[in-house]
């Protein structure tokens, strides 16, 4: 990688963590960046946040915020999964299905079960 780029990703990165404060939609996008770039330990903690950052009780949350929230589950799931990290993919994938239910979390479920079921066959 060019020194240049280095520097280019250094100020993208430091630009989103400053805009970051207080937004779970910048902590998601962030997240994804960090996904795509196969950072998955700091796309790991950028959707954690997202989660971090509604409160306990759902009822209270809008459907944007469902939406969101929901997403950030389905992505951290994704990212466990690249970690080899089951368990807590199937928990994530679960907790997703429950926010924004839809073909795309159910087969991700169904996935993730067939994958621990393989695992503990071997």
């Amino acid at each position: 990688m060019s020194h240049h780029l280095k520097i280019v990703l250094i100020i993208l990165i430091i630009f989103f963590m400053g805009a970051c404060q207080d937004s779970p939609e910048r902590h998601l996008e962030l997240g994804n960046w960090y996904l795509q770039k196969d950072l998955v330990d700091e796309a790991i903690t950028e959707f954690r946040e997202v989660d971090r950052m509604f409160p306990a009780d759902y009822s209270k949350l809008t459907r944007e915020e469902y939406q969101i929230l929901g997403t950030a589950h389905f992505k951290l799931a994704l990212a466990y999964t690249k970690k080899g990290w089951w368990e807590y993919a199937l928990e994530e994938a679960k907790n997703s299905f429950e926010l924004q239910p839809s073909k795309d979390t159910h087969e991700l479920v169904e996935l993730i079960q067939e994958k621990l079921a393989l695992n503990q066959d071997s």
